[in-house]
């Protein structure tokens, strides 16, 4: 399989191992079902990147908001029936409704705060599926459109682990930045750069919440997938930026296995190489950074991630390369020894990873000049 054509799916296959280990038989049927479900979308992934586009799903329009939202009525052909379009008044299907306001306040961040005009800059329309095939646990980017399972509806209340996909707005930013990221670095979603690729989502998906909130950084609850689990489930959400690897603790989920720093970084042949557990460390690292700037953190550490994703990360990027870049972005938007430049240095330090010992804070990024300039500075050619 490509990694180039992966769907970006918001629960993470070791979760839905967990369940298949640990479940009742219904649950353990739910999740097998969702697995495959979603095995057999990223062959199609592929099939359809091959292919010309769904008409209407680029659609170029200006700088003009336009969602649709679909009804795949349990089935599994996309995107389905028109359940409501830009300018709708609300329907009486709430996951139509979250799909819509999500989407909606996913490009007003962009829109508002870094002058981008929808998931590919060009106009693109927000084109969402809910009630995508039954008892699916999952919610993805298929690389054209947002698509969410409904959950655990249909199991007894006492069995059910998973709300419909649509309720958490973080989800729903998380999912479609993947978009964001597809039309910029496009990172390989694998290892290290699949990590970085889900970090970026978590980040991005973490703010689009905050700002329709107007929280600050420590107001924030920096958890991802808020309100996706039911009561049955100890823990309070998928992910937590703040404290990685303490978002949730259940008999039957199993234990947050993402790690906070380097030293704890998980080599693994599972989830593309570990994309949803050692994404934490990146998360933290932001975390740390909008902290220790202060204030609404979309403003400053969101800008100078923003910049780092749209000018300068490339597909094979690294968390060091992440590091680097994001210190150098921070140095061109706010100046070189800037609070925020310090923030930056501060929050990869945190997890292991060393930013701004360079002269001038340098940075270097595969296929750039930082190696050059490196060895120049090692022969005496350079000061």
């Amino acid at each position: 399989m490509s990694h180039r054509h992966s769907i970006f799916c918001i629960l993470p296959p070791y979760m839905l191992d967990q369940i298949v280990q640990n479940g009742t038989s219904a649950q353990r049927e739910m999740a097998v079902r969702t697995l495959a479900t979603s095995q057999r979308t990223r062959k199609n992934r592929i099939d359809i990147a091959k292919a010309s586009m769904r008409a209407g799903s680029f659609s170029v329009l200006g700088n003009v908001k336009n969602r649709v939202v679909y009804d795949a009525r349990l089935g599994t052909s996309l995107p389905g029936i028109v359940a409501r379009s830009e300018g709708d008044t609300p329907v009486f299907d709430p996951a139509v409704n979250e799909a819509y306001d999500g989407s909606g306040a996913t490009y007003d961040l962009y829109a508002a705060v870094y002058s981008r005009n929808s998931i590919d800059n060009k106009g693109m329309r927000l084109n969402s599926t809910v009630h995508y095939d039954k008892g699916y646990d999952n919610a993805f980017w298929d690389g054209q459109q947002m698509v969410y399972g409904d959950g655990d509806e249909d199991l007894p209340a006492a069995q059910r682990l998973f709300n419909r996909f649509t309720v958490s707005l973080d989800v729903i930013g998380h999912e479609l930045t993947h978009g964001v990221t597809q039309f910029e670095a496009n990172l390989v979603y694998s290892n290290q750069q699949g990590a970085l690729n889900e970090a970026v989502s978590d980040i991005f998906g973490s703010l689009v919440k905050q700002y329709q909130r107007g929280q600050t950084a420590d107001q924030a609850d920096w958890i991802i997938g808020e309100g996706l689990f039911t009561e049955n489930v100890k823990g309070f959400g998928i992910r937590s930026m703040k404290a990685p690897g303490t978002a949730y603790n259940d008999p039957v989920l199993g234990k947050d296995p993402q790690p906070a720093h380097m030293k704890d970084y998980k080599t693994t042949s599972q989830d593309n190489g570990g994309v949803h557990i050692n994404s934490g460390i990146v998360n933290h690292a932001f975390y740390v950074t909008a902290i220790e700037i202060g204030g609404f953190a979309w403003e400053k550490a969101g800008q100078i991630w923003y910049k780092a994703l749209t000018e300068k990360l490339q597909s094979n990027s690294n968390f060091q390369n992440a590091g680097d870049l994001t210190f150098e972005a921070a140095g061109e938007l706010f100046g070189l020894g800037s609070l925020e430049q310090n923030a930056i240095k501060t929050g990869w330090s945190e997890v292991g990873i060393t930013v701004g010992d360079t002269p001038g804070g340098g940075g270097t990024t595969p296929g750039g000049d930082g190696c050059l300039k490196g060895l120049m500075q090692a022969l005496g050619l350079s000061k």
